[in-house]
């Protein structure tokens, strides 16, 4: 009995050393968790005005049928280049024919009706001298003689108008340009109780844009003007023509209208830049950002957007430290630039951030970084109120 109490004991005491031991010999901690880490940018960032706009022809002509009749030809090919005086459409010129030929007979009665008055006027003039015949014979004739002058520079006008209205049975090219679909085919009646809109021309030697910007955005550029002792006088910045392929049209343009109220429903302005076209790559109707750099912000601090965290209205960023510890730095973002975001505060140049895996960082956690480079790619412009125009509608 007593040799069993012994043992007993003995495995209760090796049990509990067990326990103690297990006690003493804590977990080895996790890893530090991998984060893909790069160094802020620093460049200059030209602040930008822009919008999205819509291309026109520089003159935007409208072709229409000036006469009535029964289209006949169309003589030229959609969508080419067309020369001023280029013979467009014909239209049927017979009825048009008859009406000058019916104008040139009445013409002609009408000057053999003033040919004879004159004589009747020179036969009375030495009789009536003479007392011959009455003075009023002689007068009667004088006015016969004016009505029938009359009657002749109206039967001229007539003609005319005839011989006008014929040649625009011949329609032409009012100007360069390039040439659109045609809205009539030969045997369509044109003309008839309105002129008949035939086809569109534009001049795309220059290429306008008509685009709109927000009010806040024109104050900006007109107090920006103010101050460099610019006002009253037409704006001079250089814009630029971003195409819908993200290609920038290599000359400058220069804004050539400004309309002269805001639109109260949208509080907006409308503006109109012109282009260099040479090649006439750019077509009228096509959608294009405008910019115009109209300030500069030297030594701005660049991140990708999505190592910007956002919640509630509060921007923070993953700052990974010196011995590769996480802060989480509150930060003020300025506008969008491209796949960036420019931060106007909380950040320094040289700071490392976290731009993948920020779901896995908190403060003061060691983690191991991967360190790579920021591509700016192509970088969009920044606009003046801290708003990614390129991102208007």
């Amino acid at each position: 009995m007593r040799h069993k109490m012994l043992q007993i004991v003995v495995v209760t005491a090796t049990s509990a050393l067990a326990v103690g031991c297990a006690e003493k010999k804590e977990a080895p901690p996790p890893p530090p968790p991998g984060v893909k880490v790069a160094t802020v940018l620093q460049r200059d960032v030209p602040i930008y005005v822009e919008a999205i706009g819509q291309t026109r022809g520089s003159t935007e002509i409208e072709v229409r049928a000036r006469v009535e009749g029964f289209l006949q030809t169309v003589n030229f090919q959609e969508g080419n280049p067309v020369r001023k005086g280029q013979l467009l459409y014909t239209i049927d010129p017979r009825p048009l024919e008859a009406t000058l030929a019916q104008a040139k007979g009445a013409l002609a009665q009408t000057e053999a009706e003033l040919a004879r008055a004159r004589q009747d006027v020179a036969r009375y003039e030495p009789l009536v001298a003479q007392n011959a015949i009455p003075r009023e014979q002689y007068e009667t004739a004088l006015a016969v003689q004016r009505a029938s002058e009359a009657a002749v520079e109206a039967a001229k006008a007539t003609a005319e108008r005839a011989q006008i209205d014929l040649g625009y049975t011949r329609v032409l090219a009012p100007d360069d340009g390039l040439v659109g679909k045609t809205e009539v085919y030969p045997g369509t009646l044109v003309g008839r109780g309105e002129s008949t809109l035939l086809t569109l021309i534009s001049q795309i030697t220059t290429i306008h844009v008509r685009f709109t910007i927000p009010e806040r955005d024109y104050l900006y550029f007109a107090r920006r003007r103010e101050a460099r002792g610019l006002s009253g006088q037409a704006p001079t910045l250089p814009f630029e023509l971003v195409l819908a392929d993200g290609s920038v049209l290599p000359d400058k343009g220069k804004l050539v209208f400004v309309d002269r109220n805001v639109d109260p429903e949208t509080g907006t302005i409308l503006m109109e830049a012109a282009f260099p076209n040479p090649g006439w790559i750019v077509r009228p109707g096509q959608y294009a950002r405008v910019r115009a750099a109209v300030d500069m912000k030297p030594g701005a601090i660049l991140v990708p957007q999505r190592a910007v965290s956002e919640m509630q209205g509060v921007y923070n960023v993953a700052v990974v430290g010196g011995n590769d510890t996480v802060e989480v730095r509150m930060v003020t973002p300025g506008p969008r630039i491209g796949t960036l975001w420019l931060v106007d505060s909380g950040l320094k140049a040289g700071d490392r951030v976290v731009v993948e895996g920020v779901q896995k960082v908190r403060p003061g956690l060691k983690v191991k970084p991967e360190m790579v480079t920021i591509e700016e790619g192509s970088a969009a412009p920044a606009g003046p109120t801290g708003e990614t125009k390129g991102e208007q509608g």
